[in-house]
């Protein structure tokens, strides 16, 4: 009869330790969610296309890459200090940049960097261009985060979608919006909205094919160039631009 008990209450409590194994996984670990507050307010480092996610490469693609135009702006998804500036043989030119939630964040293939070693610097802060450098097959952002620091081995890089949402392949984003946030839901809707009352100059009305825009804080040439259907180069050619830079309340005139 004891031994009858014995084995009840043993095999009780292993079906006590398994139910609450099974209960455990189904919850986020505090760490997952004290990250995702702490990167909550990142904002997209630039204009494009994702054209790779995480994971990928047999698991060996430790970060995201975003393709658009060169020469492209990018810009810190947060404040921080600048732990190095230099040119890889794998990375070509890359910036790493420590924050106060004490994540690391790497922008590779860069173009140019404008920032430097030690340098301080803002949320969406400009500190290279977009470019092809290193051990790159095109024209693109490689954006990596890592826990704590970055290592060799990336041994703590973690998914940038715990910051930015769900990312997927052909994924449009827009520099300096957060990742899927009702912020870029409302920006999204208030472009189009704009876009359908946008009041036309002489030359739009005359041959409807190009109108005017006057730039918003925020805007940029690609954010621009989606809102109308344009391209970021006939933009740059019909004003006569020699790079992607703009400025708020300038007038822009955009070929349809």
């Amino acid at each position: 009869m004891r031994d009858y008990i014995r084995r009840f209450l043993i095999a009780g409590i292993i079906a006590l330790c398994v139910s609450l194994l099974f209960l455990g996984g189904k919850h986020p670990s505090a760490q997952t969610i004290s990250e995702s507050k702490g990167t909550s307010q990142w904002i997209w480092p630039a204009d494009g296309e994702i054209s790779d996610i995480f994971g990928t490469r047999k698991g060996m693609h430790k970060g995201i890459d975003i393709a658009a135009d060169l020469g492209t702006p990018v810009y810190t998804v947060d404040g921080g200090i600048v732990t190095r500036s230099y040119y890889s043989d794998t990375y070509g030119n890359v910036i790493f940049i420590k924050h106060q939630n004490n994540f690391e964040t790497v922008y590779a293939h860069l173009k140019t960097r404008k920032v430097a070693e030690g340098q301080t610097v803002r949320q969406g802060e400009f500190i290279g261009e977009m470019g092809n450098t290193g051990d790159s097959s095109g024209v693109h952002l490689h954006f990596e985060v890592h826990r704590h620091e970055w290592t060799y081995g990336k041994e703590n890089a973690v998914n940038p979608e715990m910051a930015f949402g769900t990312s997927k392949i052909g994924q449009v984003v827009a520099a300096q919006e957060r990742g899927n946030s009702l912020a870029s839901l409302e920006t999204s809707g208030s472009i189009t909205e704009e876009k359908a009352h946008k009041p036309l100059d002489k030359e739009s009305s005359n041959n409807g094919q190009a109108i005017s825009h006057i730039v918003r804080n925020g805007e940029t040439l690609w954010s621009i160039a989606r809102q109308y259907d344009s391209s970021v180069e006939a933009i740059k050619q019909k004003n006569r631009l020699k790079n992607n830079f703009i400025r708020i309340n300038q007038t822009l005139v955009v070929p349809s």
